[in-house]
């Protein structure tokens, strides 16, 4: 099987997606599996994987790496946190001549197995290509991603395999101060899409000394909606009643709480947030803290994203800075 033939599949796929309304079965499907799985995040998920699977993208994408033409198995652990999060590395285990054997994560197999499917049903080459496994043997490299926990699990089952294991990690912004209303009405989107389920959402926020929360607050506005999702707003009140037994310090506009925390990981429905005098003391941070980062949000020498860009990941924009297609391309 030839590369050209998966992108040209690929292709048909993204245009499956571009056609799905609100009101498509598989929408309602998906939030009934998943209650964070809101039509609005799934249809978003969609659009970006219907801008992405075109022909001339995905050709673009995977010309400088070798195509397997002895395909070999990897095992791939799909994560679940967002709609299709797992389905970047697909795309690379297809794109690189390989098999690949999924173990889809019970929070996204609804809109996962429909692409499969789709895939499938639309190149019956691809049936011999994708498997959707209960367990992972015998394979010649694993793929996983998870928390902290299960990582330390994947390193010990796969340790005699070539693997990429990805943990938990988070993004942040830059602010300084000199934002428009528009950068700060990004910025909340790069903080609430998905709830903030995401490795790519913003969990911590670093600003200059005395700087002016109400201007956050006032263009995080757009973003009350999140407060009518039970599972979130129930978070919301849990965290804030932690904040106010302990007599922590944070702000609270009635959907998030931001508090002052050295950390990078907030909880759900809260932001952390750390004051600096120089922009050399978040660089120092954010230098010893580059295995906890993803990316870094932000119109100055520190930010790689643009506010309100952080869901809209090039193809290359790899997870954990660690090339996929490289790594296949060597096993």
């Amino acid at each position: 099987m030839v590369r050209d033939k998966i992108i040209s599949s690929l292709n048909v796929l993204g245009n499956k997606f571009e056609s799905i309304k609100p009101e498509d079965s598989v929408i309602n499907q998906t939030h009934l599996e998943n209650q964070w799985f809101v039509p609005q995040n799934t249809l978003l998920a969609l659009k970006y994987w219907a801008q992405k699977l075109n022909y001339n993208e995905l050709s673009n994408f995977s010309k400088n790496y070798s195509f397997n033409s002895s395909p070999k198995t990897i095992g791939l652990v799909a994560a679940g946190n967002i709609p299709l999060v797992g389905f970047h590395d697909l795309l690379c285990i297809l794109l690189s001549g390989n098999i690949c054997n999924i173990k889809l994560s019970a929070s996204d197999t609804v809109l996962m197995k429909f692409a499969i499917d789709f895939l499938c049903n639309s190149n019956h080459d691809l049936i011999e290509r994708i498997n959707v496994v209960d367990k992972l043997n015998e394979c010649n490299a694993y793929i996983a991603t998870g928390s902290n926990n299960t990582a330390r699990y994947f390193e010990y089952y796969f340790k005699s395999k070539p693997n990429i294991i990805r943990k938990n990690r988070n993004s942040v912004a830059v602010l300084t101060g000199n934002e428009t209303d528009e950068d700060l009405k990004n910025l909340g989107f790069d903080i609430f899409s998905f709830f903030g389920l995401g490795c790519r959402n913003i969990s911590k926020i670093f600003v200059p000394e005395n700087y002016d929360f109400n201007k956050l607050f006032k263009n995080f506005e757009n973003y009350r909606f999140v407060e009518n999702h039970n599972k979130y707003f129930n978070n919301y009140v849990y965290h804030k009643a932690i904040f106010l037994m302990n007599g922590s310090k944070h702000f609270d506009n009635g959907f998030l709480l931001l508090k002052e925390d050295e950390g990078f990981y907030s909880p759900l429905s809260c932001l952390f947030y750390s004051f600096y005098k120089s922009i050399g003391e978040v660089e120092f941070k954010i230098k010893n803290n580059k295995d906890k980062i993803q990316i870094i949000v932000g119109e100055n020498k520190l930010g790689n994203i643009n506010f309100g860009k952080s869901q809209e990941p090039e193809l290359n924009d790899f997870a954990d800075g660690i090339d996929t297609m490289q790594f296949l391309s060597k096993i």
